[in-house]
């Protein structure tokens, strides 16, 4: 739902919110459920605020809202998949901050409770399904994630070493380590696939695994990012094949990496590119799709919450392309929720989808030679 443009559901209002889609009646209440669920929790135990405080209060009806935008966007896309995956990647996280695996039982099975109860039926029940297969599920979910870097992938040992120098704070001799590999005569492609994004997944684990902070997320990605940079040289020299592509995050994805790394592909495919970046407005997208005329547009969303995003993205492109008069990109989406739900590119309405950048160059050149076939 984008509040901008429409008014919450208000409360009490059983016909109103019975009107809307499932997804958009969490959303319009979200705040009052997440509310109700951490007074009930901490009632319930009162350890709780004994050992946090406000602050824990704070924190929990925090949590509250996030499981709740992954109820929605499981409700939106019609995947009770995403929000499962979301249970287990949770269950790890909070495993590793010293929760009990009950302590998350009991919050979702209050915010089960407080759906039933605050949203008119049938929504409310719709929506405690989804959570209460998210519990049946959580005593079998894994309570640690295995390494995306292990010893025999490809350019594994170049993967390790990248990543110890950008945990000790080095990046100049990572970026050394890089620029030799590819003038030993490593391909490019093989360094962004198998060293850039096998040590970014990496990073994301071991923050999950509290094994690293923010901080040092943060400056990874950034290292990375301007080692990349210093790769164009040969990943512009390519001959151009007169495509074009634009290439962005929804608005409110602020990880920009991935989807750079598939311009940077196309790129080295002879597409021009124009590469958008992180967290970018709906209508900004639009106009550029409306004065760049691409052959292609690649939508990312690394986080489950921003499908509805992409969903919104992808109206909003083909409703400018027929007030306009003029054909719409092919739009090609990826990221994370589109791997643990690999249909959901059709359920959006996209046209194709893709499980990394040398996939997404494939899928979109398929899908502009069909439009010349």
């Amino acid at each position: 739902m984008c509040p901008d443009e429409e008014p919450p559901v208000m409360i009490g209002s059983d016909s109103a919110i019975a009107s809307r889609p499932l997804w958009h009646a969490i959303e319009a209440n979200a705040s009052r459920i997440a509310t109700l669920v951490t007074e009930r929790h901490f009632a319930a135990d009162p350890a709780l605020h004994a050992r946090w405080g406000d602050r824990g209060r704070e924190k929990c009806t925090e949590d509250s809202v996030r499981h709740l935008s992954y109820v929605s966007a499981a409700a939106m896309s019609g995947s009770d998949a995403l929000f499962d995956a979301y249970v287990g990647w949770a269950r790890i996280l909070l495993g590793r901050l010293g929760f009990t695996e009950q302590h998350l039982a009991q919050n979702l099975s209050l915010l089960r409770d407080a759906l039933i109860e605050i949203l008119p039926e049938p929504s409310g029940r719709a929506a405690a399904a989804i959570v209460e297969r998210g519990l049946v599920l959580l005593p079998s979910l894994p309570t640690t994630s295995e390494s995306h870097i292990k010893a025999g992938h490809q350019f594994a040992q170049l993967a390790t070493t990248y990543l110890d120098m950008l945990l000790a704070g080095d990046r100049n001799a990572a970026s050394t380590l890089i620029l030799d590999a590819v003038s030993a005569g490593v391909r490019v492609r093989d360094i962004y696939i198998h060293v850039f994004q096998r040590s970014q997944h990496e990073i994301g684990r071991r923050w999950q695994l509290n094994e690293m902070s923010v901080a040092e997320e943060h400056f990874c990605t950034a290292a990375t990012q301007l080692i990349m940079s210093q790769l164009y040289p040969q990943i512009f020299s390519t001959a151009r094949r007169n495509r074009r592509l634009v290439a962005a995050c929804v608005g409110g994805d602020l990880h920009e990496i991935g989807v750079r790394m598939v311009a940077d592909f196309f790129e080295m495919d002879g597409w021009d590119t124009h590469y958008l970046g992180a967290n970018m407005p709906t209508a900004a997208i639009v106009g550029t799709v409306d004065e760049r005329r691409p052959d292609v547009l690649a939508i990312s969303a690394t986080m489950t919450f921003h499908v509805s995003a992409v969903r919104d993205l992808i109206d909003a492109v083909r409703a400018a392309a027929i007030a306009s008069s003029r054909p719409a990109p092919r739009i090609l989406v990826g990221g994370y929720p589109f791997s643990v739900e690999p249909e959901l590119w059709r359920t959006l309405g996209a046209d194709g989808c893709a499980g990394d950048a040398d996939d997404a160059v494939r899928v979109a050149n398929r899908l502009v030679d069909q439009l010349g076939a």
